[in-house]
């Protein structure tokens, strides 16, 4: 993205290292993670306003610790180092990094200085997030202390002359309540961002240069119905045209009415050429009396492939494959270069019987609200760019047990009136994921004076930033009421409802 100016993440391991990049994206200026070991002629090649070195699970005094090159110091590049960024600056500067008598975590109160650039226009007493066990015990020459806490005396230090700066605790955090202001102090007092990441450029841009990468040649796209494979063919389309063919494979685990609306939006809405695939029948014979997830989860795959494999050789030989790929995977992956087919219902083997060059992933420097953002710039409809997160077997595995039409059918009532319900109580932009699970338990009921023995229903809702952790939503109980309700009067088969309220950990925000 040369046409942006840049801030660049060097990661060293950090639990927090994404949500460092979504705060600096969130705050309109372009960031990419690197390596910590990156070479320094790399970095000099990148050209970013500003450098962010991560914190680490490692201590900087070991021998076989994470380091960097210090010649990075001599590029007059403002850094701002977090945790252990903080640490490997003071023990690269002849400061001094020791074991803290009395180890910090979670939220801490911390008396800032408020006349440098980075706490500028903060208040002096405020409460940050602090994870660690060493500390910087002594800052280098040349270095003042900005903030400190009862147990930690360099909080913060700076030598501003050079606009070095370093944080003992995790601005990125929610639990940093004044975090986000640090960090733009950084990028616009600092390094002197004027904040020209936008998604509205971006997406004419990439439109630009789709059009002359592709000039005439072919592409072909697997279309899940999903945000990501969504926004990226919308993308190519408006690049090219009719040269895009999408498979959209409907193996009859989607949602009430989902599979229709993909085909209505794809061919009505922006004219494109789509081969729907209704393999209903094909997916729920293989999974016939099959119980076991893991199980599940390889039938949908190997049989989505065998399926795409035979519709992909109708079209022929493609120049490009569109892929789907974020920002998140990339990072995951831990290389900004992937070969690898993002898993679609845990597909790993696309490549090997699509006949094609070479693969476009149009999306791989988005994180997931930010491909949100650019499908609305491209006209996609909320419906489908607001889809929640939706796992890649669908609710194959949303039904507990063997899988049956019957089941899927109940399975997909039960989630349309929850989220019915959500959406009229107001709360469809607050929770992040909510969906039902048919167990496989049955219980005795009562209805209309008969004793009845059907279905339990379970009602899963959790607030989540990264799907690595997951708090359950707190949904008032005159909602949940409301919805019960209408459950068992509204699906056959229904006479219980209970409500989900494990986090993650020790659960998963998925039942299978």
């Amino acid at each position: 993205m040369q046409t942006h100016e840049r801030i660049l993440i060097l990661d060293f391991g950090g639990q927090y290292n994404q949500l460092i990049a979504r705060r600096v994206r969130d705050l309109h200026v372009y960031c990419e993670v690197l390596s910590y070991e990156t070479p320094i002629e790399k970095i000099k090649e990148y050209a970013p306003k500003g450098i962010i070195f991560t914190g680490g699970p490692n201590v900087v005094t070991e021998a076989d610790a994470p380091s960097i090159d210090p010649k990075i110091f001599e590029l007059g590049i403002p850094i701002l180092g977090i945790c252990y960024g903080c640490q490997l600056i003071a023990h690269l500067f002849g400061g001094k990094v020791d074991k803290a008598e009395q180890k910090e975590y979670g939220k801490t109160a911390i008396t800032l200085s408020t006349d440098n650039l980075l706490f500028a226009d903060l208040d002096h007493e405020t409460t940050a997030w602090m994870s660690h066990t060493y500390h910087v015990a002594k800052p280098p020459a040349n270095f003042s202390i900005i903030a400190g806490t009862p147990s930690c005396s360099v909080g913060a230090m700076a030598h501003e002359e050079k606009a070095i700066y370093g944080v003992q605790f995790h601005p990125e955090v929610v639990h940093t309540p004044q975090g986000e202001k640090m960090i733009e102090n950084f990028l616009f007092k600092i390094c002197g961002c004027s904040g020209d990441w936008i998604m509205k450029s971006f997406a004419e841009e990439s439109i630009q240069r789709l059009r002359e990468k592709i000039g005439n040649r072919k592409v072909l796209c697997a279309l899940s119905g999903g945000v990501d494979s969504t926004v990226a063919a919308v993308m190519v389309h408006k690049a090219v045209g009719k040269q895009l063919t999408c498979i959209f494979v409907d193996h009859g685990l989607m949602r009430l009415n989902e599979g229709d609306q993909v085909e209505e939006i794809f061919r009505n809405q922006f004219d494109m050429n789509l081969v729907r695939v209704n393999a209903e029948d094909r997916f729920l014979g293989k999974l016939a009396g099959v119980s076991d997830p893991e199980t599940k989860r390889k039938i949908i795959g190997e049989e989505f492939i065998r399926v795409f494999e035979e519709e992909a050789k109708k079209i022929g030989a493609v120049d490009f494959l569109v892929q789907g790929t974020i920002y998140a995977d990339v990072i995951e992956s831990g290389t900004k270069t992937s070969a690898m087919i993002k898993s679609h219902h845990n597909v790993g083997g696309l490549p090997d019987v699509v006949d094609f060059k070479e693969i476009i992933e149009p999306l791989r420097d988005l994180f997931k609200d930010e491909v949100r953002a650019t499908g609305r710039e491209l006209g996609i409809p909320d419906k489908l760019v607001d889809r929640q997160p939706f796992p890649g077997p669908g609710l194959a595995i949303r039904v507990i047990g063997d899988i049956t039409k019957e089941k899927l059918d109940t399975l997909r009532e039960t989630d349309f009136i929850f989220r019915d319900e959500i959406a009229k109580a107001g709360l469809d932009k607050d929770i992040w994921q909510y969906f039902t699970v048919l167990t496989n338990l049955r219980s005795v009921g009562v209805m209309g004076d008969e004793r009845t023995y059907s279905h339990t229903v379970a009602l899963r809702a959790v607030h989540s930033l990264d799907a690595m952790s997951a708090d359950w939503a707190r949904i008032p109980f005159d909602v949940l009421e409301k919805i019960s309700v209408r459950l068992v009067n509204e699906v056959t088969n229904i006479n219980r409802v209970v409500y989900d309220i494990t986090s993650k950990p020790p659960s998963t925000i998925e039942w299978e």
